[in-house]
């Protein structure tokens, strides 16, 4: 059979590399903290829910249960709920969302779940907070080596 009109050869393509090649923008200061309001807003108003349904479904037994628990243990609990569920599987909280941005590894790609559950647990570092005032990032970015970038207009 001619190789030039085979039906059963695979087709022949060229690849062309369709990756972004433009700089990544790392989001600012401010944008960062505007994201930071919006994220504690959606928290509280998530812990709220949480509690509300506790209510609906368990009654009387499970406020009570919840008001056993520690309140600096059931905060925690649920902050590392909430950023774990938002940045794990979008890379994005609520506040990024609004703001344009997200989170990506040093290479510009989606992180892996490990170091979103570590940028959580960072910031349960005393006084990580501060940690922005320098000139670098903040410590629950630049210890599980992650950045913020603007991904809007993209």
């Amino acid at each position: 059979m001619n190789n030039e009109f085979n039906p059963y050869s695979a087709p022949e393509a060229t690849v062309v590399d369709v990756a972004d090649h433009r700089p990544r923008e790392v989001a600012g200061k401010w944008l960062r903290f505007g994201t930071l309001v919006i994220d504690y807003i959606c928290f509280y108003i998530s812990a709220a829910l949480f509690g509300l349904i506790v209510g609906m479904l368990f009654g009387p037994a499970g406020i009570v249960a919840i008001r056993k628990m520690p309140s600096i243990v059931l905060g925690s609990l649920m902050l590392l709920s909430f950023y774990c569920f938002f940045e794990g599987i979008w890379a994005r909280t609520p506040g990024k969302l609004v703001f344009g941005t997200a989170v990506v590894n040093l290479q510009g790609e989606k992180p892996r779940f490990s170091q979103i559950v570590g940028r959580t647990f960072c910031r349960f570092i005393p006084f990580e907070a501060f940690s922005f005032l320098g000139d670098g990032d903040g410590w629950h970015d630049s210890i599980p080596k992650t950045q913020v970038v603007r991904v809007r207009g993209r």
